[in-house]
């Protein structure tokens, strides 16, 4: 029975008018999707305990297993080794951009993921995590060369917060070395590059989950 690790963000606002957090579909979809093709999952969060969901995501699936399950997380560094998973999925929310992005065991455990050989995963803004991460043993980033999707900068301006984002995500994974490809807005988008599994936005939820089990066979 594969083990899934799942991290999602700790972050709470963007500031004192913008309240954010885990974007729920992207976890509670996933999660069910996991669960129903004989999967365990863990879940990990930077600071641990109870993760925040991004109000406007409330909605969107309320599976009261994947709710309970983010209301006691233990912390990345808590994760142990990727040697444990065989695979780690990132789901998004806007909070993934300041916490998620910075958070150094994260970059680590991506790292090994990425030497082992495992399924690294991630959909929205979870990419954010691969920002300045580093190939084991490299100096080359993990996103160098990699074809991969995330939240485009167009969707990103859609949602009005662009200005409030620390950086634009799309633009950022390209800087880094990524081949960003981007469907239509709100499309369900999924990119699988060898071990790589990403997803576009939260339209792509659903497909993304269900790559990552393919992957997994």
């Amino acid at each position: 029975m594969p083990n899934i690790l799942c991290v999602v963000t700790s972050h709470s606002e963007i500031d004192s008018d913008h309240p954010t957090g885990l974007w729920l579909e992207e976890y509670a979809r996933a999660f069910r999707i996991f669960r129903d093709g004989g999967c365990e999952i863990t879940t990990v969060s930077p600071r641990g305990g109870v993760v925040p969901i991004d109000p406007r995501s409330q909605n969107d699936d309320g599976d009261a297993e994947a709710v309970a399950a983010l209301q006691s997380t233990s912390m990345v560094h808590q994760a142990g080794d990727a040697m444990q998973y065989g695979a780690i999925y990132i789901p998004g929310g806007h909070g993934a951009m300041f916490d998620l992005a910075q958070s150094m065991p994260l970059k680590s455990l991506l790292s090994e993921f990425d030497a082992q050989g495992k399924i690294i995963a991630s959909i929205c803004h979870g990419p954010a995590a691969f920002v300045d991460a580093i190939r084991a043993g490299e100096p080359a980033t993990l996103v160098a060369g990699r074809r991969m999707t995330c939240f485009t900068d167009a969707e990103e301006r859609e949602t009005g917060l662009a200005d409030r984002m620390p950086f634009l995500l799309a633009s950022k994974l390209r800087e880094q070395g990524a081949n960003v490809i981007e469907g239509d807005v709100w499309s369900d988008h999924v990119e699988v590059d060898g071990t790589w599994v990403t997803g576009q936005n939260p339209q792509s939820t659903a497909s993304t989950a269900r790559a990552i089990l393919a992957a997994l066979q």
